[in-house]
């Protein structure tokens, strides 16, 4: 999911060097396509923040106005399925460090949602493109991400990804955090 960020800053980039190419869009087909990229990102949340949610393109863009509370991003260009999600603040920043390939800050809870679920990632390896052998690619269904206020705790949760229950995504990495499943993963 996040891993892909890397990627993503040079692929936001070149859309942004393309945009000045791709002028002769039609606005009303420009307001579809929009409208179309806001219903796909407040997919992400539940309906009470969906409502009050800013909604973001991955080239920064806003989309849709509301609170800085809840930004909300349709799912990224460069990955195949449908992957929106709804950012705090707290994984506001997270997001910012880990495009940026800083330490994201640590000592408060963040939530995020992935209501529609995820594009496959690698389990381990925040940085991985694709899957391997060995860097437990997972396809994870809906579910909430969860930074923990005390980095020690996530300690007590597994790393299995397999069992249904909560666990470590990127464990032993600056990124760790908690993946909580809501339901069945899509393979």
């Amino acid at each position: 999911m996040i891993l892909l960020f890397s990627r993503l800053i040079l692929t936001s980039m070149l859309a942004i060097l393309l945009a000045g190419a791709c002028s002769s869009q039609s606005e009303s087909a420009e307001a579809n396509g929009n409208e179309a990229l806001v219903n796909e990102a407040l997919s992400a949340a539940p309906p009470a923040i969906a409502a009050i949610a800013s909604v973001k393109n991955w080239n920064g863009e806003t989309l849709k106005e509301g609170s800085d509370e809840w930004v909300c991003y349709p799912s990224m260009p460069d990955r195949e399925g449908v992957c929106p999600m709804c950012l705090d603040k707290p994984w506001q920043a997270w997001l910012a460090a880990f495009a940026e390939g800083e330490t994201p800050p640590s000592g408060v809870l963040g939530v995020s949602y992935m209501l529609r679920g995820d594009c496959a990632v690698s389990n381990l390896d925040p940085m991985a493109m694709e899957k391997t052998e060995d860097n437990e690619w997972v396809h994870e269904g809906p579910h909430i991400m969860l930074l923990a206020a005390d980095p020690e705790t996530l300690n007590e949760y597994p790393h299995d990804h397999e069992s249904g229950a909560p666990y470590v995504m990127w464990r032993d990495t600056p990124y760790a955090h908690i993946m909580v499943p809501l339901g069945s993963s899509e393979e």
